[in-house]
């Protein structure tokens, strides 16, 4: 078909984002410098979230294989400016780094741009070509620091696991999707209980259960829900710091959005047995990751753990737009991503600051006494934890009430039981890391500290910190852009 100018407007933002990491290769092939490279890419990134915003009124189907509405820009806007905020908290991890630098922030850029693909995806064709894009870029992120000599992790280990499971996963995803072809007839993403369809097929009779639980444990494994999260502690502790934040944010951010499109678009949860499968899963996820976070020191394993509890919270509330009849569901899915990004990339940007390639700071007993070392970053540490307890007056306790609204609106008690027993439980773990930080300095602390001081970096983490309280205290301004954009998914 041809290509308009009317069809290339909408995709303004992903071209932004294109154009930015050519002009990356072109830059570091003329000439190497680490902060022309990190200009580059936040100009790039900020001008994308710009444009999306901008275009926040579209609603296009260009191609068959993207949309652009409302929805699919929310959500690059926020990849956008997570991509950028943790190219800029990269800038003084990587100062230290004994090897070339440039290549990292190439590698951010084109993982973003496989990002957007996914939020834009309406087809399976589109999905897998922007979840390739991403996940390739994110096994190099993994392991950048592998020629280095001041690495003390495990950089190539923890990026073969990634691979060798993401390939797993990935396969999973492509057979359900082929059995949905057989099914259906299309690629795209409909209905598979429209007319001409079996809505009473069983597992033995027909594809719909089977593919559906295939592509179901392919997302499951990008997103590191139980019993699919084997991978994610140990990924996530070999992982450089920026890396692992990009990962658990918009990495799971993008995969969820598809998941979401997908569900609400086949109405895949028509079929009890699929919502029996997601059901468990929510359950397994927040009672494995809160409670398996009890048992760890390191402080990326603990946010590991975290990160697969709050998948299954998300999950509670997928499962509960096939009950509902209003959006409300969706809306809560979207906010409580927004507060995820937030939260987990505040977190993980304290200990990037804190950090460097050479000196990791991972563990608990590293943040003993931070508040009388640091006490600007140890009170953005502690809004970041508590928010992900889902203390009042910050965001995570403004989206976990939103998905206890839509677990009570579709009445899924079992769900919300899991979901109250599994938040108590992290309580405990959040709290522990605020209480290290109370404690009196260590005498050997000094020599744990070996971070480049980035006036940039604290500036990320303040934003980061302001929107937690503003959008804790008062969310109506972005529930109504989420409750617009849901309604048109």
């Amino acid at each position: 078909m041809t290509m308009t100018f009317d069809d290339l407007l909408p995709l303004l933002p992903l071209l932004i984002v294109s154009t930015t990491a050519v002009l990356l290769m072109l830059q570091i092939g003329i000439r190497r410098s680490h902060g022309l490279t990190v200009a580059i890419t936040v100009i790039g990134l900020l001008l994308a979230s710009v444009a999306a915003t901008l275009l926040s009124a579209t609603n296009q189907q260009v191609t068959p294989l993207l949309i652009i509405d409302q929805y699919s820009l929310f959500f690059t806007v926020i990849c956008a400016l997570a991509a950028m905020f943790i190219s800029i908290l990269s800038f003084p991890y990587l100062a230290q780094l004994d090897d070339d630098k440039e290549e990292y922030y190439l590698l951010l850029t084109v993982a973003t741009i496989g990002a957007i693909v996914m939020i834009s995806s309406n087809h399976f064709v589109s999905t897998i070509l922007g979840l390739e894009t991403l996940s390739m870029s994110l096994y190099g992120m993994v392991a950048y620091p592998l020629h280095s000599k001041a690495s003390a992790k495990y950089p190539l280990e923890a990026s073969v696991k990634y691979l060798v499971l993401s390939a797993v996963s990935s396969s999973f995803m492509l057979f359900g999707m082929a059995l949905i072809y057989a099914q259906t007839g299309t690629l795209s993403f409909s209905s598979l209980t429209a007319p001409g369809v079996d809505t009473a097929v069983s597992l033995s009779d027909g594809y719909s259960i089977v593919a559906l639980l295939l592509l179901s444990s392919g997302m499951a494994f990008k997103l590191s829900l139980a019993p699919f999260h084997m991978w994610t502690p140990d990924v996530y502790e070999g992982s450089p710091l920026p890396a692992t934040a990009y990962l658990a944010t918009v990495g799971k951010a993008a995969m969820f959005v598809v998941l979401l499109r997908f569900v609400v678009r086949s109405d895949a949860l028509q079929f009890d047995a699929v919502i029996a499968v997601f059901s468990i899963i929510a359950a397994l996820s927040i009672l494995a990751g809160n409670v398996l976070a009890l048992l760890q020191d390191n402080l990326k394993r603990i946010l590991a753990y975290s990160s697969i509890a709050h998948m299954g919270y998300l999950l509670i509330a997928v499962i509960a737009t096939f009950v509902a009849e209003s959006t409300i569901s969706v809306e809560a899915v979207t906010f409580y991503l927004l507060a995820y990004v937030i939260m987990s990339l505040g977190a993980f940007g304290v200990a990037s600051v804190l950090s460097s390639s050479a000196q990791e700071l991972d563990e608990i007993s590293d943040y003993e006494g931070l508040f009388w070392r640091n006490p600007w970053l140890a009170l953005i540490f502690t809004g970041m934890l508590l928010s992900l307890a889902g203390i009042p007056l910050t965001v995570g306790f403004i989206g976990k009430f939103y998905l206890f609204f839509a677990g009570v609106e579709s009445a899924l008690w079992a769900l919300l039981l899991v979901l109250v027993i599994g938040s108590g439980i992290g309580l405990y773990f959040y709290l522990r890391i605020v209480y290290c930080m109370l404690l009196p300095v260590p005498a050997t602390s000094e020599s744990r500290v070996a971070a480049v001081v980035s006036l940039s970096s604290y500036g990320v983490l303040t934003i980061l910190l302001l929107l937690l309280f503003i959008l804790g205290v008062y969310p109506a301004a972005v529930m109504s852009l989420v409750e617009t954009a849901a309604a048109l998914i």
